[in-house]
């Protein structure tokens, strides 16, 4: 894994001061007239600008804690915050005293979040950045396997090299990484000739080519190697750092210790809480041993009753008229339950009539009101890796995940059934699941990154009405990527059964503009 600080935010006086030096550099060293000179009006000029970057150097300044100091100052000084600023850019060593006082001696810890930073994350596996794209507060851009088409370069983990397992592990993937490579030629012909009138528009030739990788990397384990953009918080950060480094898994471990040597001489007042903790290392071992010692469990679990998308949860129960009654309450200027009351006594076509006001003139692009975030619904969903790599983006949902389980069989894409090659793809899969249980047996812990995009896991999702507004429009729109469009559109219809009115327009952007025009005729 390489992990490189790609940057952090400064105070702009610092930078539009670092911008004036070296304009004072070009004009001052300008070859032209610097040549013409003596050599003491040479020497003069020299020394006057080594004494100015000096005295910028001096103050150490380059560092987004003088941003949350200055910001946390903001509650107990009356001066103007420009002007704490200034002092705190000034002042680093006060600076960075407030912020221990503060963050640490108050508790005011959002204070670190006004410093932020980015990250380059190279060389990291598929199954590490699952667990590394957890942590909700903050942003992430992945290398893509629907864009990109992927070498044979893969993650193997410092917990199987130099075992009896390792050359296995090698070879495994290998077949799998060869067999996408010959999946996506055969399957490049294919979708070409399935929209052969697209295929036509050379612009849309890039498209039709990611139509072909998207399904071939079914295939490729998570083990394969990827790269992503981080930027996060200083509060968040310190939060990542003390996971990671208290993780089982040394790929995360590495990653959490990489995090702290790239900015630890930056934040030394903001963050502080890294080393690994008893709480974080021993609590999933110590709720595994609880369980399977004082829970019982049937002793063979029957994955035919698990369908790939059912609604467990819901809240409120009588969530048409909730959610009217939500924003009746905000415009209204009574009590939630004289609210409710009031709605109840409306008839079916005056509560159409109000939601139809509620979503007047509304766009595609446009956020629903707040108040459907009072609107719940949690669903266990059984998906690809594929699947689940779009589905931990929507960092705005509760997602929570069971280990990959090789009982609940796989996903395979229709193109690579269309084209006979589902026998050569289900060949690759049993001598990853051989191979998996080997590994399983000796470390579980590693035993994931075999596997390949194509297994699947439960998860737990919860999401709220406003959020799955987003989710719809994005993920069932016709350029979303089939396997999440599937379960999008699912979801989606389970909803609509609970709120025929509030869910009316969940639908893809594409679909949008009809599904509204329809909304109104009603």
């Amino acid at each position: 894994m390489k992990l490189y600080l790609a940057g952090f935010n400064l105070d702009i006086n610092t930078i539009e001061e670092l911008k004036d030096f070296s304009k004072q550099v070009a004009e001052n060293l300008d070859p032209a007239n610097f040549s013409k000179m003596d050599f003491q009006s040479q020497k003069y000029i020299v020394a006057k600008l080594y004494l100015h970057a000096t005295s910028i150097m001096e103050r150490d300044n380059f560092t987004p804690e003088t941003l949350s100091a200055a910001y946390a100052r903001i509650s107990r000084n009356s001066k103007p915050v420009n002007e704490l600023r200034e002092i705190a850019r000034k002042e680093v060593d006060r600076a960075r005293k407030s912020n221990q006082n503060i963050i640490f001696g108050l508790g005011h810890n959002s204070v670190a979040e006004h410093a932020t930073f980015n990250f380059d994350i190279l060389e990291v596996s598929r199954y590490a950045i699952e667990i590394i794209e957890h942590f909700r507060l903050a942003s992430y851009t992945e290398k893509s396997q629907r864009y990109i088409l992927f070498q044979d370069d893969f993650v193997v983990p410092r917990e199987i090299k130099g075992t009896s397992l390792e050359k296995e592990f090698r070879y495994i993937i290998n077949q799998q990484n060869s067999t996408y490579q010959k999946l996506y030629k055969i399957l490049l012909p294919y979708v070409f000739e399935k929209f052969h009138t697209e295929a036509k528009d050379p612009k849309i030739h890039k498209t039709l080519e990611g139509l072909a990788k998207e399904d071939a990397r079914y295939i490729i384990s998570l083990a394969t190697q990827s790269q992503m953009g981080m930027t996060v918080n200083a509060r968040t950060l310190e939060n990542i750092i003390a996971k990671c480094n208290s993780h089982p898994l040394s790929e995360i471990r590495e990653y959490g210790k990489k995090l702290y040597d790239c900015t630890k001489n930056y934040t030394p007042s903001i963050v502080k809480y890294v080393n690994p903790t008893s709480y974080l290392m021993n609590k999933s071992n110590d709720l595994y041993y609880f369980i399977n010692n004082n829970i019982s469990k049937p002793k063979k679990i029957n994955t035919k009753d698990d369908i790939d998308v059912k609604l467990v949860n819901y809240h409120p129960k009588d969530a048409d008229n909730w959610l009217l009654a939500t924003i009746l309450f905000r415009f209204g200027n009574m009590n939630h339950k004289r609210a409710l009351s009031n709605i109840k006594k409306l008839s079916s076509k005056e509560k159409l009539s109000f939601y139809k006001e509620i979503f007047k003139d509304i766009k595609s692009w446009d956020s629903v009101l707040r108040e459907f975030e009072f609107i719940y619904f949690t669903f266990q969903l059984v998906v690809s890796a594929s699947n689940y790599g779009q589905l931990k983006r929507h960092r705005m949902t509760n997602i929570i995940s069971q280990k990959y389980d090789i009982d609940l069989g796989i996903t395979i894409p229709e193109s690579i059934i269309q084209t006979n090659k589902e026998r050569n793809f289900n060949e690759i899969i049993e001598k990853t699941n051989d191979l998996y249980y080997k590994i399983n047996q000796i470390n579980p812990i590693v035993a994931p990154y075999i596997l390949t995009n194509a297994h699947k896991r439960r998860v737990l999702f919860k999401i709220n009405l406003r959020e799955l507004y987003h989710f719809s429009r994005l993920r069932e729109d016709k350029h979303a990527q089939w396997d999440i469009r599937n379960t999008a559109v699912k979801i989606s219809a389970e909803v609509k059964k609970i709120m025929p009115l509030a869910g009316v327009l969940l639908s893809g952007k594409d679909q949008f503009d009809n599904t509204y025009r329809k909304y109104l005729q009603k």
